[in-house]
C-alpha cells in the first residue's frame, strides 16, 4: 500500500472505546495483507453542489453524511488509522455521478489508479454503446466496470428497474470477451431474493461466462428478510463471487458461506461510509442504523437511520469494525480455517484482480 503523507491534522479522532474494538474482535482475526475489493474515491470539487440531490431519489442518501469527499489520500489514511496493523490494497471506483461529472469521476480515478498503483473500475453509463465502452475503459487503464441502479433511464420506475437496464447485454459482452470485473450492486425493493435479480444473475453466469461477477454487499441482503430461497437457487452457481461490504448481518454471512464456501466470498469496505461510528439493527425487516444523536445532522426523516445518547452512544464504534466483527462471528460457526480467512480478505480478491488484468476468468 502505498504511503500518504503526514498530515498537520486527525482524518478523524480514533477513541478508547475503538482501539478496544479492534484489540478484542479485530486484530488478532485478520490477516495481514488485505485486499479492500469495494472502495469509493472523489474530490468534493467535483460536487460544486454537494452530494445530495433533489427530487425522488433512486437510492438512499444518509451514506452523503459520512464524508464529503474521499480523495486517494483520505482513503489510504483511513487505513492506517483503522487497520494499523494491516497493509490494504483497495480496488477503487467512482461514487453517484451527479450534474454531468461522470466524466470527470472517472479521470480522478484513473489518475488515482496510476498514481498510487492500485486497481481501479470505470463507472458506465447504459447510454453507452459497446464499441465507446470498451474504448473508455481501456484508455482508463481500468479492469472492469461498477454502475448503479441510478444510471437506469429515467422513464422507468425505480422499483421496476432491472440489472439490464444498467448493465446492458452490449456491456456484458464487451467484459466478457475481456475476463474484466463487473461490480453489481442489485436493484429491487426485494433485494437477494426477488426473482426478476435471481434470474438475471443466473443468466449472467450462463451467458456471460467469462467476465468476474461481483455480487456487492451480499446481494444487499442486509436483513434475514432479504434472503429468501436465493441461496438455494445460486447454490448450483459455480463463478459469480460476492462481497459483504456495508453488512453487518453475520446469519446473512453464515448462509452465504454454507452456500458458496469461503472461495468465492470477497471482503469490501464501501468506504468512506464505513467510518460511520454507528450499531446496525433489523427493524419490521429494514436496517436501521444507529448513531450518536445529532451526530449526523437531522436524521428523523429517514427510516434507515435511528439515534442514542448517553452509554448507548458512547459505545459506539466504526462501521467497519462492526462489519468485521460480524464476518468474524460467522466465520467461526462455519469453521472457517485460518487459510479460509486470508483467502476471503486477500488470496480469492488477488486471483479475481490478477485473472481481470489477464482476460480471464478467476478459478
Amino acid at each position: 500500500m502505498p504511503q500518504t503523507a503526514a498530515r498537520t491534522t486527525p482524518l478523524f479522532e480514533i477513541n478508547a472505546v475503538d482501539r478496544r474494538h479492534y484489540a478484542a474482535r479485530i486484530r488478532d482475526f485478520l490477516p495481514r495483507d488485505i485486499v479492500d475489493i469495494h472502495t469509493h474515491v472523489w474530490r468534493a470539487g467535483d460536487f460544486p453542489h454537494g452530494k445530495l440531490g433533489t427530487g425522488e431519489p433512486r437510492t438512499v442518501t444518509w451514506p452523503a453524511r459520512v464524508a464529503a469527499e474521499n480523495p486517494i489520500e483520505d482513503l489510504l489514511e483511513t487505513y492506517r488509522l483503522l487497520l494499523p496493523d494491516q497493509c490494504v490494497t483497495p480496488l477503487i471506483f467512482a461514487t453517484l455521478p451527479k450534474d454531468g461529472n461522470l466524466d470527470a469521476q472517472n479521470s480522478y480515478v484513473a489518475e488515482c489508479s496510476r498514481r498510487a498503483h492500485v486497481p481501479a473500475l470505470i463507472f458506465s453509463d447504459p447510454a453507452w454503446g459497446a464499441a465507446e465502452f470498451e474504448a473508455r475503459t481501456r484508455a482508463g487503464g481500468f479492469i472492469g466496470v461498477k454502475s448503479y441502479l441510478s444510471m437506469a433511464p429515467v422513464y422507468i420506475p425505480t422499483k421496476e428497474i432491472r440489472i439490464f437496464d444498467f448493465f446492458p447485454p452490449q456491456h456484458l459482452a464487451v467484459c466478457d470477451r475481456h475476463g474484466w470485473i463487473v461490480m453489481l450492486h442489485v436493484p429491487r425493493d426485494n433485494r437477494l431474493k426477488d426473482e426478476v435479480n435471481l434470474a438475471q444473475l443466473l443468466q449472467i453466469e450462463r451467458d456471460y461466462p467469462n467476465l468476474n461477477l461481483i455480487v456487492a454487499h451480499v446481494g444487499r441482503a442486509y436483513c434475514g428478510e432479504d434472503v429468501g430461497n436465493a441461496f438455494e437457487i445460486l447454490a448450483g452457481t459455480r463463478r459469480m463471487c460476492f462481497d459483504f461490504s456495508a453488512n453487518t448481518n453475520d446469519r446473512v454471512f453464515e448462509q452465504l458461506l454454507r452456500c458458496v464456501g469461503p472461495k468465492r466470498v470477497l471482503f469490501g469496505s464501501d468506504l468512506p461510509i464505513l467510518r460511520m461510528r454507528m450499531r446496525r439493527i433489523t427493524r419490521d425487516g429494514h436496517y436501521v442504523n444507529l448513531v450518536s444523536k445529532g451526530l449526523y445532522g437531522d436524521v428523523s426523516g429517514d427510516r434507515n437511520m435511528g439515534e442514542v445518547s448517553g452509554a448507548e452512544a458512547d459505545a459506539l464504534t466504526f462501521f467497519l469494525y462492526e462489519e468485521l466483527a460480524a464476518f468474524r462471528r460467522a466465520a467461526e460457526r462455519v469453521g472457517l480455517t485460518g487459510a479460509d480467512v486470508a483467502d476471503v480478505f486477500c488470496g480469492n480478491a488477488r486471483r479475481l484482480l490478477a485473472a481481470a488484468a489477464s482476460g480471464k476468468t478467476a478459478t
